[in-house]
């Protein structure tokens, strides 16, 4: 039980990692958060239409060939590397962050779809990281996987509902000193669980 809560935590940690990161989704969301406080949810609802089945796809399609000592190795290889790598870029950019708003005229539903499946970043994301996840949740049965799932879109569902709201009250989202500590805490989290999986990853052939 207690590896499986830390399981959960480190999605927890690592999904609100990406998504906190400024991207076309954060644009869209409070674009129409602006004018409509709901816009999160229903962003989040068109991304959840993308990523649910491309999280079925990679458990129906490929779920057994991640169970091989080889394939896992090099998943968590290049899911700890690319993890380390935005860990980095995120901490050195972290007294710059900012996020911008753009008016975008786009249904948020819709935009939650487009922009998640046009996204490269998104894909890579689930390609390395992601898949390295899933491997994880796969070791805890039917119930780690769909935990997994769960808790990964309702972390992307409660920060960009967040952010329409925000958006919605017309007020500033953020200090600049909670937004330098958020993705300073974000980048160390990414940090720590990059050097993780590699560790693990390269452990796994001793």
């Amino acid at each position: 039980m207690n590896s499986f809560l830390l399981f959960l935590a480190s999605v927890v940690l690592i999904s609100l990692s990406g998504v906190l990161m400024p991207g076309p989704i954060t644009a869209v969301t409070m674009a129409r958060g602006s004018r409509e406080w709901k816009a999160g949810s229903l962003v989040a609802l068109g991304h959840g239409v993308v990523e649910f089945p491309l999280i079925a796809l990679i458990y129906l399609g490929v779920g057994v060939l991640f169970q091989k000592p080889p394939v896992k190795m090099a998943i968590g290889i290049l899911g700890g590397g690319v993890l380390i790598w935005l860990a980095i870029e995120m901490l050195l950019n972290a007294r710059k962050a900012e996020i911008k708003s753009q008016e975008r005229e786009i249904n948020p539903f819709l935009g939650g779809i487009l922009l998640s499946a046009g996204n490269p970043y998104f894909l890579v994301w689930w390609a390395t990281v992601g898949a390295s996840l899933v491997v994880q949740a796969i070791g805890f049965g039917t119930v780690g996987l769909i935990s997994f799932a769960l808790v990964h879109w309702l972390c992307d569902l409660a920060w960009l509902q967040f952010l329409s709201w925000m958006s919605f009250q017309g007020g500033k989202f953020f200090g600049k000193k909670l937004q330098v500590a958020v993705f300073i805490i974000c980048g160390l989290g990414m940090l720590f669980f990059g050097i993780r999986f590699l560790a693990d990853a390269i452990l796994s052939r001793f």
